[in-house]
């Protein structure tokens, strides 16, 4: 049997040696697939060297109480015989299966459901009796148990921290080689150390009190994010407590986490098992710390039905009343269902506040324009003061995409000389070249790379790299520039024919008005309107306002030279700007018109929040274009963060010559190689 002492060596041979068995499962699994037996057999193996010195009390307790009591009851008793927070029932032990090899199968599935309701329920998500009829017909069930069984991890020689480290490296090689899916639930750890260093960042001097925190990461995958927070409080305050929670929808993945919580001892901590946007398992909890990295461009339609019909019927007060971005990406609904989940800031009323670290691929940064679902969450999100900051990282960081990422910092609770203003830090050359690609990963941020980061943030200073905004800068209202609609009104018989085909009972109207205001074309439809109201009145004709605007559409078009058609008129007003907005006075007399807008013609102007729409107008647009207005009734503003125009660096073309002289050199070349081909 393997023995081991607790130190950093001996538990990366333990870990090694573990990982050597799963060269026994060669042949009947793809590398790919070793996961799949590996970490469950490390889970069953520990909790079984776990329950082996309290084996009998409770085989002993269940046979005195299995008739007598039932479900809850009898767990609470057999879990207190075996002095933790599970127990197993079962008369077998990994040494007991080695027994019988025959029937080593049906004894397996027997021992793992005789584990107690919570352990169950973990291995029905891994989907381990698959596994092991797998592994018994290709022969390399009992091979397996029995090298499992010369592996000694009872706590007394691998405690909680040494299992919790074991278990965590081997999650990190197995994804690894399984890195054409391991995006989808594994986080590089470097990314999550450079989240937590600066989640955790702010709170140094509170965490190094013996105080508890929680965190919750609601796609926690595998829980990568979860153990790196717990070990980075462990290295830095041994006193701080910090339990974790997660919620996934990928059975296997919350069955590794949920593993490696029982196997760390995390009593007070939980993984639960579920689709956090449609089966919110923490409704109603609040965190002091959130981690996540949410599937990037994964669409939402299968949760679209219940997600909008929150959004609709709570809107504030659920989770996701900002705003639903488009269904092809549900980034920013992990976000929305994060922040719903902020504790309050009250100092006052011992109210903490919460902070949040997320990655995003670039699309929540700009995605959409004003209205838009994204622009209106981004909006929420920077008009309260949340955002902190945001972190560019390097390309080709991640297993399954080679696409840029970001880190957003978000808080309720930033710190003062902090508040109203948003850190841009550009890490995106800040990294070092992977000996070996992992799928689309080919790069890492090492260790100084980290740093330089996380200082970066603490000092809160502009260089190069790091750039502050004040929130406003990334705001603009979007403003709808109109133009007068123009029509000039010509009657014919073709025209004339296509009106009627539509309203034959208005066929001696029209007459009359061919008639009477003949068929030369005029450019004034104002004009032409009010002889046609007069024409008609004298008929005592009343036309419904849907046969007023057919005519309208059929007998006009659109021409530039023509008398712009009049909306609506009023006195004159000693109104400042009233000509921006849309009211043109008339010489000589004391009125204002507005005109109608042409639908085809209208324009928008982003304009800083910052500056004024009435100066942007008057000097960027009616200059160029005299007979334009700004529709004030439908102004929207919006928030979009154009990340690489703040970083970027203007180089200039090489000199003519140089580019001359480079030509001419290559076509030197090509000639001495066409001779050499042709000699």
């Amino acid at each position: 049997m393997l023995h081991t002492q607790n130190t950093t060596v001996d538990h990366q041979q333990l870990s090694n040696f573990i990982w050597q068995i799963a060269d026994l499962l060669r042949g009947p699994y793809r590398p790919p697939q070793y996961e799949r037996v590996m970490l469950p057999m490390t889970v069953l193996r520990r909790f079984d060297c776990i329950l082996a010195p309290t084996k009998q009390d409770v085989l002993d307790k269940y046979q005195q109480c299995k008739d007598r009591f039932k479900d809850d009851a009898l767990e609470s008793m057999l879990n207190k015989a075996a002095g933790q927070g599970f127990h197993n029932r079962s008369e077998f032990t990994f040494e007991k299966l080695k027994g019988d090899p025959n029937n080593i199968d049906k004894h397996l599935v027997t021992y793992i459901n005789s584990f107690s309701k919570n352990i169950r329920e973990v291995f029905e998500r891994f989907e381990f009796t698959a596994e092991i009829e797998k592994m018994n017909e290709a022969n390399i069930l009992y091979l397996v148990v029995s090298k499992f069984c010369d592996v000694n991890l009872h706590p007394n020689q691998v405690d909680n921290i040494a299992m919790g480290s074991i278990f965590e490296d081997l999650i990190r090689r197995f994804n690894e080689l399984a890195n054409e899916t391991a995006g989808d639930h594994f986080t590089p750890r470097e990314v999550i150390r450079l989240m937590v260093d600066i989640l955790f960042a702010p709170d140094d001097d509170i965490l190094t009190k013996p105080v508890i925190r929680t965190l919750l990461d609601p796609a926690c995958g595998t829980g990568g994010m979860l153990s790196e927070a717990q070990n980075y409080l462990r290295e830095n305050n041994k006193e701080a407590q910090l339990w974790v929670f997660g919620q996934d929808f990928n059975p296997r993945a919350y069955a590794i986490a949920a593993s490696d919580l029982l196997i760390k001892g995390n009593e007070q901590s939980a993984i639960q098992f579920g689709d956090s946007l449609t089966d919110d398992q923490y409704s109603g909890e609040t965190f002091d710390y959130f981690l996540a990295n949410p599937p990037f461009g994964v669409d939402w339609k299968k949760q679209q039905k219940d997600v909008k019909r929150e959004h609709e019927k709570f809107g504030f007060a659920g989770r996701f009343g900002a705003g639903l971005p488009r269904v092809n990406d549900g980034s920013l609904l992990f976000l929305q269902h994060q922040i719903s989940k902020f504790e309050p800031y009250q100092p006052d009323s011992d109210k903490k506040g919460s902070r949040l670290a997320i990655v995003f691929n670039g699309s929540p940064l700009f995605t959409g324009g004003a209205g838009s679902g994204e622009s209106e969450i981004r909006k929420w999100i920077i008009e309260n003061d949340w955002l902190e900051a945001i972190v560019a990282l390097p390309e080709q960081m991640f297993y399954n995409t080679g696409i840029g990422t970001y880190i957003w910092i978000v808080t309720n609770r930033k710190q003062k000389h902090r508040q109203g203003q948003i850190q841009l830090i550009d890490a995106r050359h800040r990294w070092q070249p992977m000996r070996r690609s992992l799928g689309d990963k080919r790069r890492y941020m090492g260790e100084e790379d980290i740093a330089i980061v996380v200082q970066e943030y603490g000092n809160f200073v502009e260089t190069e790299t790091s750039k502050i905004f004040k929130n406003e800068d990334f705001g603009y209202n979007r403003v709808p520039i109109e133009r007068p609609l123009r029509l000039l009104y010509q009657m014919d018989t073709d025209r004339k024919l296509r009106f009627l085909d539509g309203v034959p009972h208005l066929l001696e109207d029209v007459k009359a008005i061919d008639k009477q205001l003949g068929r030369e074309p005029r450019p004034d439809w104002n004009e032409f309107d009010r002889l046609m109201n007069d024409l008609l009145k004298q008929r005592s004709s009343r036309w419904k306002k849907a046969e007023q605007k057919l005519f309208r559409d059929v007998f006009t078009e659109r021409e530039p030279e023509a008398e712009p058609v009049i909306l609506k008129q009023r006195k004159a007003k000693d109104e400042p700007y009233a000509r921006v907005w849309g009211w043109f006075p008339v010489a000589g007399k004391k009125i204002e018109l507005m005109y109608e807008p042409d639908s085809k013609l209208r324009d928008f102007e982003n304009v800083n929040l910052q500056d004024e729409v009435t100066r942007y107008f008057l000097e960027e647009v009616e200059p160029h274009v005299s007979d334009a207005w700004a529709d004030g009734a439908k102004i929207r503003s919006a928030f979009e963060i154009n990340f690489h125009r703040y970083f970027y660096k203007y180089t200039p073309p090489r000199p003519l010559a140089e580019i001359d002289s480079d030509i001419k050199q290559m076509e030197e070349e090509i000639i001495k190689l066409l001779r050499e081909v042709t000699a």
